[in-house]
């Protein structure tokens, strides 16, 4: 799943692969990651949309689709979710807190955070 993040999940692949059941593998996966595969998936895809963000000019819709997301609206609802504001705002507003860190600093101090936790967003 990170080097794959662009690609759909496929559960039922995964455990197959491993020798597993689906919901087998889900629940282990939980257990270790604290998250189920598809979270941690999409947590991975918001990591990579925030580097292409901040290193790149291309457009958010191309970053978008190139992190595996299919629709800009979804995209965008599961950034905010994540990293507390939209894609553009962090590219315009969020992104120049890391400029100059070493990359590995900056995955670490900007790395999303699950369920709503966010800064700026309240918990349900």
């Amino acid at each position: 799943m990170d080097r794959e993040h662009d690609r759909p999940l496929d559960v039922e692949a995964l455990a197959a692969g491993v020798h597993l059941s689906a919901g087998h593998l889900s629940r282990r996966f939980r257990e270790e990651f604290g998250e189920s595969p598809y979270s941690y998936l999409m947590t991975r895809r918001i990591e990579r949309a925030m580097t292409l963000l901040r290193s790149t000019d291309r457009s958010v819709t191309d970053i978008c689709l190139d992190v595996g997301f299919s629709s800009l609206g979804t995209f965008s609802t599961r950034f905010k979710e994540l990293v507390g504001v939209p894609p553009s705002t962090y590219r315009g507003e969020g992104a120049e807190v890391l400029e100059g860190m070493p990359p590995c600093i900056a995955r670490r101090v900007s790395r999303p955070v699950r369920n709503r936790e966010a800064p700026g967003t309240s918990a349900s």
